[in-house]
C-alpha cells in the first residue's frame, strides 16, 4: 500500500476511526479464484503497460467520507497522444461527463477521473486546469475530461462537497503502479450489496497463443442485487440481498468499471470489449437496478493505436486486432471485473459515518464456512 496516495487529513484521521486498510485480504489470497485465466504480476489494471492509477482519500471528523481516483492511460501527455477507448453503458441513471465525445471520436484525451455524484464539476475543472498546463497545450482552447461517479450519500455527506480541485490534481500526481483497495479513493464511502464496498482491481495475462495480451480492470462499486463469490450464493446464505427487508430494498448507487488493455483495439472493438464486463457484474449478483448507473470505460495502450493530437498526414493507419481474436480478450474481462468487484468487497472495511450510519465490512470467517460447505475449490 502506497500512503502517499492518501489525502493528509485522511492518514490523521484513519488513526482515530476504527476506519482503516490494514490487515484486509485480497479474494485470491483467501482462494477465490474466479475464471480459468492467469492473472498479471500484480493482478491489477497497471499490470497494462504504462497505466497508473492515484487516490485522494477523504477521511473526515464524523461525516465526510469520499475521495477521488484518477486513472492515467500512460504517463505522457495523454492529450497530445490520445487513446482509442469505447463505452458501453449497462444502465445511465447516473453522470459520466464527457461520455459523448468519447463515444463520438473514439478516444480519450485526459485523465479518468472516479469521485462522488456531486463533485464530478469539480473534477472536471481540475482536469481541464491540469491539461491546459501541460507543457506542449499552450494554445489548446477545448478540453474533454471524462468523469464518472457512484453516490456515497449513504456514508458521506455529499451536500457538502468536500472535493476539492487539488485534491483531484493530488490523485493524477500520486498516480503509482501500487492500487490501495477497498476504502480509498472514490471508493471510501460506497456500499456494495448491504456490505462496505469501495474499489478494486484484477487483471487477466493471456497466454502467448492467445495473444499475449493483458486486461486489467478497476471498479468503484456502490450497488446492489444478491452477493456470489464465485458462483457460492453468499448473499441468499446470509439472507442479506436487495428487497430482502427495508433497510436494503435500495439497490441504487452504480458501479464505474475501466478496463486497460495493450491488445490492438480499436474504438468499436473497445465498445465490444466494455460490453463484456457486465457479464462479469452480473456473475457478482448485480443486477443494474433502474436508479443505478453502471458505465464501463475500456481503452487500448498499444503503442500502435494511439492518436496523435496533430497528425503527420491526412490518414491515419494503425495495427487492429482481427475481429475473430477478440473473444479470449471478452473473457479475460469477465474476469476481471468479476474478481476487481470482490476485491473491492474483502478489501473493505467497517466504516462508520454521515449521521453515525455504519456499514459492516464483509464478514470474511462466514464466507470462509460458506466456502466450505459448498465445496469451493480455487
Amino acid at each position: 500500500m502506497q500512503l502517499r496516495h492518501f489525502h493528509y487529513w485522511g492518514i490523521i484521521a484513519c488513526c482515530l476511526l476504527t476506519t482503516t486498510l490494514c490487515g484486509q485480504k485480497r479474494a485470491r489470497e483467501l482462494g477465490i479464484a474466479p475464471g480459468v485465466l492467469t492473472p498479471g504480476k500484480l493482478n491489477s489494471i497497471t499490470d497494462v503497460n504504462g497505466v497508473l492509477v492515484g487516490h485522494t482519500t477523504l477521511i473526515k471528523a464524523d461525516s465526510i467520507r469520499t475521495g477521488v481516483t484518477a486513472i492515467l492511460p500512460h504517463n505522457g501527455n495523454v492529450f497530445q497522444q490520445k487513446v482509442p477507448a469505447g463505452i458501453f453503458i449497462g444502465n445511465g441513471f447516473g453522470k459520466l461527463a464527457g461520455s459523448t465525445q468519447v463515444m463520438e471520436l473514439g478516444n480519450i484525451e485526459s485523465p479518468i477521473i472516479l469521485t462522488n455524484t456531486l463533485s464530478v464539476s469539480t473534477a472536471m475543472n481540475a482536469v481541464v486546469g491540469y491539461t491546459l498546463q501541460q507543457a506542449g497545450n499552450e494554445n489548446v482552447q477545448s478540453v474533454n475530461a471524462l468523469v464518472g461517479e457512484t453516490n456515497d450519500g449513504w456514508l458521506n455527506d455529499i451536500r457538502g462537497r468536500h472535493v476539492q480541485e487539488q485534491d483531484v490534481l493530488n490523485a493524477i500526481k500520486n498516480a503509482g503502479s501500487n492500487v490501495t483497495e477497498g476504502n480509498a479513493g472514490a471508493g471510501t464511502g460506497t456500499v456494495c450489496f448491504g456490505f462496505k464496498g469501495g474499489i478494486g482491481t484484477a487483471s487477466r495475462q493471456l497466454p502467448k497463443s492467445l495473444g499475449g495480451y493483458t486486461v486489467g480492470v478497476l471498479v468503484q462499486t456502490n450497488y446492489g442485487g444478491v452477493l456470489q463469490v464465485d458462483g457460492i450464493p453468499v448473499g441468499e446464505e446470509l439472507k442479506k440481498f436487495s428487497f430482502s427487508n427495508q433497510l436494503l430494498n435500495n439497490v441504487d448507487g452504480s458501479c464505474m468499471i475501466v478496463i486497460a488493455t495493450d491488445a490492438p483495439l480499436d474504438s468499436r472493438n473497445l465498445e465490444r470489449l466494455a460490453a463484456r464486463s457486465m457479464l462479469g457484474l452480473g456473475k457478482t449478483g448485480g443486477i443494474a437496478s433502474n436508479g443505478s448507473g453502471d458505465y464501463a470505460i475500456a481503452f487500448s495502450t498499444h503503442a500502435g493505436v494511439r492518436i496523435p493530437h496533430q497528425p503527420d498526414s491526412t490518414v491515419f493507419t494503425m495495427p487492429l486486432l482481427h475481429n475473430d481474436y477478440t473473444s479470449p480478450l471478452f473473457m479475460a474481462v469477465i474476469e476481471a471485473t468479476e474478481e476487481a468487484i470482490l476485491n473491492s468487497l474483502f478489501m473493505a472495511t467497517t466504516t462508520t459515518g454521515y449521521k453515525g450510519r455504519k456499514i459492516e465490512a464483509l464478514p470474511v470467517n462466514t464466507i470462509k464456512e460458506l466456502l466450505k460447505k459448498y465445496n469451493h475449490k480455487p
